[in-house]
């Protein structure tokens, strides 16, 4: 299910919880921290359509995306449309913060779901992040593990099996949106189809039903309805060597 093209809807902004929370999963913000953000935020939000795209690799970007509602992809196409998904964004996640260097964007970015996101100016965070000890921090923090993330990513596709890719991956998106208080129990919303699953393990469609169908019936993972449940989480990291760490 590939992404489409759409110019982004604005409406007016606000400082969010999610956003809120990763941040001071890192570093204890001040009030004063917390009004220059908002003051950041205040600009309209943009809001995508499900399975359209924020922005396309070719085009300029002069914006740090700060992700306030929904999920997105971070990916990359080939001339015959074949596609790998190489991240996935949350809420509470900031990206591009230095992709003013570039001339032109190298990848895309696309809303698996109806997206709101704050596009802040570079100017506009380059003089939040030097003006605020903290909130730099924070986010330098927030790109550490992001780059963290991104090697498990890479980790998987080179020499996980299926079932590990799978499984690590739904591990990893649970804690995520655990951090965010986006969780209920040992569930949580997962609007990710089975053809992104496919794009983001490097597997074919069928492979990824397989595996699906595997970890279902080891009792590891309950998926539907667009909805998982992690019954017995430990077992299921254990299975797929996932470390929260």
């Amino acid at each position: 299910m590939n992404f489409r093209r759409m110019v982004p809807r604005e409406e007016g902004g606000g400082l969010d919880n999610a956003l809120l929370r990763k941040l001071e999963l890192f570093c204890s913000l001040s009030a004063d921290d917390r009004t220059a953000l908002q003051q950041l935020l205040e600009q309209p939000h943009r809001r995508v359509t499900a399975r359209y795209d924020l922005i396309r690799e070719g085009e300029r970007n002069p914006f740090v995306y700060f992700f306030l509602d929904g999920w997105a992809a971070r990916y990359k196409t080939l001339a015959d449309g074949r596609r790998q998904i190489i991240s996935l964004f949350l809420p509470g996640d900031v990206c591009d913060a230095h992709s003013y260097l570039l001339r032109e964007m190298d990848h895309s970015i696309g809303a698996i779901t109806r997206l709101r996101v704050a596009a802040v100016p570079h100017a506009a965070y380059e003089e939040l992040v030097q003006n605020n000890g903290r909130l730099c921090q924070a986010m330098r923090w927030q790109e550490l593990v992001n780059m963290a993330v991104q090697r498990e990513w890479t980790l998987n596709v080179g020499q996980r099996t299926a079932m590990e890719r799978i499984g690590h991956f739904l591990c990893e998106t649970f804690y995520r949106l655990e951090m965010m208080g986006l969780t209920q129990g040992n569930s949580c919303d997962f609007p990710i189809v089975q053809n992104d699953l496919a794009d983001i393990s490097g597997l074919t469609p069928v492979h990824v039903n397989r595996t699906l169908q595997e970890l279902r019936r080891s009792g590891l993972i309950v998926l539907e309805n667009r909805r998982l449940t992690l019954p017995d989480r430990k077992r299921l990291e254990d299975a797929t060597m996932f470390t929260p760490n």
